[in-house]
């Protein structure tokens, strides 16, 4: 994408401004969103993507969301179950954060001895047949892998809900205009088989 003398004028600005486009898009990158789903999606926990020198920050950042995550859920447990119970000893106040710890690495431990998985699964469906053995990984990989990595699914419907509804069809009931862009979903798929 570099400019070059034989370039015409319109090439040279549209090279321009899609480097310039690029890098504010790079410079909003969440990447350690990112990492973080990579390294929960069992296809690619290896995180070969990554130098190696930031593939052990990323396990790093992982385990200190699990962390995170422990009280959170503790605390909604004492509200479902009653009255948070007293400690016995002041020995065992310090207790809840080295257990909490003695949890957490363990879990990540477990997932990182598993086999990776072929490209053709599907993280989701690994992550609900696999989450009794790793309960809170599994709630933070839904949360990470369940968004959609892209909006292309969602503008097409409303493209096509706009083709649907038009000038001349603008008195359609929502319902009708649902059913006919489910019609319009069918046939498309009918005629790629």
């Amino acid at each position: 994408m570099e400019a070059c003398d034989e370039d015409p004028a319109y090439v040279v600005r549209f090279k321009t401004k899609f480097k310039e486009d690029l890098a504010s898009r790079q410079e909003q990158l969440n990447n350690a969103w990112l990492q973080i789903a990579t390294v929960l999606d069992p296809r690619f926990k290896d995180l070969k993507c990554l130098p190696k020198t930031d593939r052990e920050e990323v396990w790093i950042t992982l385990e200190g969301m699990l962390q995170q995550e422990s009280p959170k859920k503790k605390s909604s447990q004492t509200h479902d179950d009653g009255p948070p119970r007293k400690k016995i000893s002041l020995l065992q106040m310090g207790s809840d954060s080295e257990s909490e710890d003695e949890e957490v690495q363990p879990a990540i431990h477990r997932y990182r001895a598993e086999p990776i998985t072929k490209l053709e699964d599907c993280p989701l469906r690994w992550w609900a047949s696999h989450s009794g053995a790793h309960e809170k990984l599994a709630s933070l990989a839904h949360k990470y892998l369940a968004t959609p990595a892209t909006t292309v699914p969602c503008e097409r419907l409303f493209s096509v809900a706009g083709h649907i509804v038009n000038k001349k069809r603008s008195a359609l009931l929502s319902e009708n205009v649902n059913k006919l862009v489910c019609l319009s979903n069918w046939l498309k798929d009918d005629k790629a088989q």
